[in-house]
């Protein structure tokens, strides 16, 4: 056996590439926008996610849906209990098959791609679609998205939640298709 062949062995059996990447949750966000009474555009966000990337390319992200964060306490109550209803279904999760090209970015370098997989949220799975763009060193990759994702609320059964919620503020309307936004850092364990 050549040198060269034990480097090229010494470096498939040590190579990080191969290891599972985790969501660094102090380092990621995810966002939402709400619109109300026709013209009222509020950002909110949830304070947890986690997750992680194998290998493969299967990706599994869970948010706990207890840490919606809208910087107002009354209404993050209100929206656990009378949208999310918390108590049966405690988070949301999107998993996918991220594709090749993205899992495969070199080093220094970005790119940007589309990833679609299901989302659940409660007790419902759809369809969802994110543009992305990947940027990656030896030991962290960052994914953003380049454009909002609108996620229909109906989708989900969450319009009963949403007209309760618009009744006790007494607003005139709520929007029930919420753009999501999220940039989330990925490290390798």
């Amino acid at each position: 056996m050549t040198l060269k062949s034990l480097i090229a062995i010494a470096w498939v059996l040590s190579a990080p590439v191969f290891a599972q990447w985790q969501i660094d949750a102090d380092a990621s966000s995810l966002h939402f926008v709400s619109t109300k009474n026709a013209q009222v555009i509020e950002v909110h966000r949830f304070d947890a996610l986690s997750g992680s990337l194998d290998k493969s390319g299967k990706l599994s992200v869970k948010v706990p849906l207890d840490s919606v964060n809208t910087n107002i306490e009354i209404r993050d109550t209100r929206m656990q209990e009378k949208l999310f209803e918390v108590a049966k279904f405690p988070h949301a999760t999107f998993t996918a098959q991220v594709p090749e090209p993205l899992m495969n970015v070199e080093s220094g370098k970005v790119i940007q791609g589309e990833v679609r997989g299901t989302l659940e949220l409660h007790g419902k799975q759809a369809p969802a679609t994110f543009n992305v763009s990947v940027a990656r060193n030896d030991t962290m990759m960052t994914v953003t998205t380049v454009s909002p994702t609108v996620i229909d609320a109906n989708a989900f059964d969450l319009g009963q939640g949403v007209e309760v919620l618009k009744e006790i503020a007494s607003l005139s309307s709520i929007t029930l298709s919420v753009p999501v936004t999220f940039s989330v850092t990925f490290t390798q364990q």
